[in-house]
């Protein structure tokens, strides 16, 4: 389990005629974050600036950033601490600066690189990625109806269903395995699972996003 982000964002601000152009990716391992890096470089090749940093892995062992030629300190690290503060991990963001001929000063390119990687990972939406089960739930046709009110007021979302000589019906579960004691109970017992895999999910309030 830890905080990282739903999608890929972006989001543009403007100080003293200078644009940042903010973006945060998820990534899930250092080359996947150097090749975005190097794509956005090649986008934004005329830009005066393409600083960057990101947090890769569960353990957040790897941390990198850089400046790009902006004042030591001013640009990577406030962009790092961003990801650090808010316990982000397997998150890259980079954050494109172009000139506006006026200069910021050291104070105010940290808060200009921290504001435009706060608003890209706004843009991302902020998730908690957890680790489900995903299983396979095998029962006769008498208990389909209760069972699928049953998994609609749990708030379970079925992947997969079909219909044989049994129904199978695929949903993916949690620490909290109470459903399955709940369908045992409604079944007596006559029911079967099968563990299909192991499956990272984005949750926001506990609740699974797809």
């Amino acid at each position: 389990m830890y905080n990282s982000i739903l999608k890929n964002g972006k989001a543009e601000i403007e100080i003293k005629k200078s644009i940042f152009i903010g973006r945060a990716f998820f990534v899930k391992s250092e080359d996947e974050a150097l090749e975005i890096l190097k794509d956005i470089k090649e986008l934004e090749r005329s830009a005066t600036h393409n600083c960057h940093a990101y947090i890769i892995g569960e353990d957040g062992l790897t941390q990198r950033y850089s400046d790009n030629g902006e004042p030591s300190g001013t640009a990577g690290i406030p962009m790092l601490e961003v990801l650090k503060k808010e316990e982000m991990k397997n998150v890259l963001v980079i954050v494109t600066r172009y000139f506006g001929g006026t200069k910021l000063g050291a104070g105010g390119l940290v808060r200009a690189y921290t504001d435009a990687v706060v608003k890209a990972l706004d843009e991302s939406k902020r998730v908690v990625r957890k680790i489900f089960t995903r299983t396979k739930i095998i029962y006769d046709y008498t208990f389909h109806g209760a069972i699928i009110n049953l998994l609609a007021n749990e708030n379970y979302k079925i992947i997969e269903e079909n219909y044989i000589d049994k129904v199978e019906i695929t949903i993916d579960i949690g620490e909290d395995k109470s459903i399955l004691d709940k369908i045992r109970d409604m079944t007596s017992a006559n029911f079967k699972i099968e563990i299909l895999k192991e499956i990272e999910l984005p949750t926001i309030g506990g609740k699974i996003i797809y």
